[in-house]
């Protein structure tokens, strides 16, 4: 019955379909082609930028190609929308793709310069259209900047993690040499200036100086998550997922609830701290 009332199955693809793409495959060249399907309705191209990164581009055809385009999957922080009209092949997709590529390649060279130069908490392992890194900038203590990829260079947006005695510090920084960004040198370079501070190095340090265990579940990452609350007393400092401080806080009957935020005691240093609030 469901083969019977599946009329796709029953309507095979026009033979000009095959001809028309294996021809576009041909004048392409095979060695752009990383994959094709059985079906041969799944392409998916490789090319490398100029600065030698690999990228994928994944094509989802129909039966009506190449009058209608196919859907194209790329990994990018941006939209990838292509021109297409019915005289159209894979080649002149593959020159967009390009032109794409190298209009994205400040943006990459900027996130590729902190993930090779600072230890990055979030995201573990950034897939190219990922536009924030969370830096440490000591223990217990990061910055979240979130990059524009079409302005790569300019001042990002920035949320630092951490007890308030330690961020206060930075904000006032970020706040008073705001005016000192200069977009013709790169990002990390002026984070480093407008902030004051250089980044633990990934040469000296590891990543375990600054990627303490949540002070509840005693892990690291909780649905991928690193620990991103701390107890703002200075002689307590313990991280807690988010997630499990609020699960804590909610069973105390000490604590209380206002909108959104929780007030309650820490469960490490209740005695000092009676009052804390979580958001």
């Amino acid at each position: 019955i469901a083969l019977k009332n599946t009329e796709d199955l029953h309507i095979p693809w026009p033979p000009e379909y095959y001809s028309c793409l294996v021809r576009d495959l041909e004048i392409l060249g095979w060695n752009k082609v990383a994959y094709v399907d059985t079906g041969l309705t799944t392409v998916t191209l490789k090319a490398e930028d100029s600065r030698g990164r690999q990228h994928l581009l994944t094509l989802k055809l129909n039966a009506k190609y190449p009058t209608e385009a196919p859907d194209c999957l790329v990994d990018f922080p941006v939209q990838f929308a292509i021109s297409w009209m019915p005289q159209n092949s894979l080649i002149d997709i593959y020159k967009q793709f390009l032109a794409a590529l190298e209009s994205l390649q400040g943006f990459w060279d900027a996130l590729d310069e902190i993930d090779g130069q600072t230890w990055v908490l979030e995201p573990e392992n950034p897939r190219r259209s990922a536009t924030a890194r969370r830096i440490a900038v000591g223990t217990n203590v990061s910055v979240n900047v979130e990059v524009d990829p079409r302005h790569p260079n300019m001042l990002p947006e920035c949320y630092f993690l951490g007890a308030d005695h330690a961020v206060a510090p930075l904000r006032t920084k970020l706040n008073n040499n705001m005016h000192l960004w200069d977009p013709e040198i790169s990002l990390l370079q002026n984070l480093k200036d407008v902030l004051e501070i250089d980044f633990p190095s990934r040469a000296v340090l590891e990543k375990s100086d600054f990627a303490q265990d949540c002070g509840i579940c005693y892990a690291y990452r909780l649905d991928g998550s690193a620990p991103d609350r701390v107890c703002d007393e200075p002689r307590c400092g313990q991280p807690f997922h988010q997630a499990c401080l609020y699960e804590w806080l909610q069973g105390l009957p000490t604590s209380r609830q206002s909108f959104n935020v929780i007030f309650g005691e820490c469960p490490y240093c209740n005695k000092v701290r009676k009052s804390k609030e979580w958001g």
